[in-house]
């Protein structure tokens, strides 16, 4: 069986994560699915998706990061294509990746104690996000 449901976010640009995990929760229990996947992908190339402690050192540090290793500059290729200045923020997302595939056991999604389904929003403004979340199994 496979079901599918999206999440709908509202963000204010660069750097701004949201906890998913009881959103992902709510759907994997709706589907009705016992044991398979959930597969959660964000729709758009300047967001990404990804399992972190959703906790408030966390929630600084991975922005930091990303800015420290891919910085804002207006010497990327997109940048001199397309002057709107996200290039940055394409890499970024690239580097973490738009999806998450997570275990379903007991109508549950396996996640460690310390362990959340996060979105962030790696574009320089805001955004309206559409997350597609699809479960698979039995």
């Amino acid at each position: 069986m496979v079901y599918q449901e999206q999440i709908q976010l509202s963000t204010k640009g660069h750097g701004q994560m949201h906890d998913l995990t009881d959103q992902i929760t709510q759907i994997v229990k709706k589907s009705a699915i016992q044991a398979g996947l959930v597969n959660v992908f964000n729709i758009g190339s300047t967001g990404a998706i990804g399992a972190i402690e959703f906790e408030p050192g966390l929630k600084k540090d991975l922005p930091d990061i990303l800015n420290r290793l891919i910085p804002p500059s207006l010497d990327y290729g997109h940048e001199q294509a397309w002057h709107d200045g996200n290039g940055h923020s394409h890499l970024q997302a690239t580097w973490l990746g738009p999806s998450i595939t997570v275990p379903v056991q007991a109508g549950k999604p396996v996640l460690g104690t310390w362990q959340q389904i996060f979105h962030i929003d790696c574009d320089n403004k805001a955004r309206h996000r559409k997350i597609m979340v699809t479960v698979y199994g039995e």
